[in-house]
């Protein structure tokens, strides 16, 4: 009796268990990704302007739920779902982009219309009707333009800082040459590289920073951890100097924790001695390490 209840129950755990191994994977920016992607696909613009843009986000949307599906790690399912966010911001901006220039077209036409109007007797109406669309004309062209200022501006911005892009955000390195020997203070030329950041962050107001310190495997672990905190500090106190919000502003040190190379030699214990500043999205918030 004790066997036909138990072997039933081993079944329906079994079952459960195998339930569960197949649901896929996923992680709060997969799913923010997912939103986003829904919000492209339901604008008539993107659909109308960006297919292409919009099929390309959807092929990197497809590659990202493939890593969760297939239990990959969290931070490869992340990598791949950071990359189709950005292909579905792309799109999105194309969408804008193609669509105040459709509206130029549009009132180029209009305002055509308007200079044959004119000819009428009723001359009156028809100058007012065609300041109306040289107006609508002017905002177009000045949507477009701006567009493509902000998308120039801050590609430009991001490569005169050097920095590179991470499956946590963007991130600019200070290495150890930008502060004087063993000390956290930033010497002029670190301290020219956050005036760059300082006037970045002031542009855009809705990216955070999260400044780390790290350190090479020379000497104690707690002069290193506090060398490391000191650094990261005195990186947000020059920001703060120069009119950032301590709010939008995170430090952390690590010591010698997250080497980028051995410590073996002298050049690669340099590599070690660095600040990374993570830049965020607009929405202001960094993935942890």
């Amino acid at each position: 009796m004790k066997t036909r209840i138990v072997m039933p129950a081993m079944l329906v755990i079994a079952t459960l268990l195998a339930a569960c191994t197949s649901m896929p994977r996923t992680t709060s920016l997969l799913d923010q990704t997912h939103v986003e992607y829904r919000m492209a696909q339901n604008n008539p613009d993107v659909g109308r302007y960006a297919p292409l843009e919009l099929k390309q986000a959807g092929e990197a949307m497809a590659l990202a739920n493939a890593a969760a599906a297939n239990h990959e790690s969290t931070d490869s399912i992340d990598q791949l779902a950071y990359l189709a966010r950005q292909k579905v911001a792309l799109t999105q901006e194309v969408a804008k982009r193609k669509a105040a220039e459709s509206d130029v077209a549009n009132s180029e036409r209009t305002r055509d219309q308007m200079r044959l109007t004119q000819r009428t007797n009723e001359a009156d109406r028809a100058h007012q009707a065609t300041d109306t669309a040289r107006l609508a004309t002017d905002a177009a062209r000045r949507d477009t333009a701006d567009a493509n200022a902000r998308i120039s501006s801050l590609e430009s911005q991001l490569a005169d800082l050097a920095a590179k892009k991470t499956e946590r955000g963007m991130v600019i390195t200070l290495g150890d040459v930008l502060f004087a020997t063993d000390q956290y203070r930033l010497n002029e030329q670190g301290q020219s590289t956050i005036r760059k950041l300082s006037q970045f962050l002031q542009q855009h107001p809705a990216r955070n920073v999260l400044i780390e310190g790290f350190t090479d495997s020379t000497g104690s672990t707690a002069h290193n951890q506090q060398l490391s905190e000191r650094r990261a500090a005195a990186v947000a106190r020059s920001l703060s100097d120069q009119g950032i919000a301590r709010r939008r502003i995170e430090t952390r040190g690590y010591g010698q924790e997250y080497p980028v190379a051995s410590n073996a030699t002298t050049a690669e214990r340099q590599l070690n001695r660095r600040v990374e500043i993570v830049l965020s999205e607009d929405g202001g918030k960094i993935r942890p390490r």
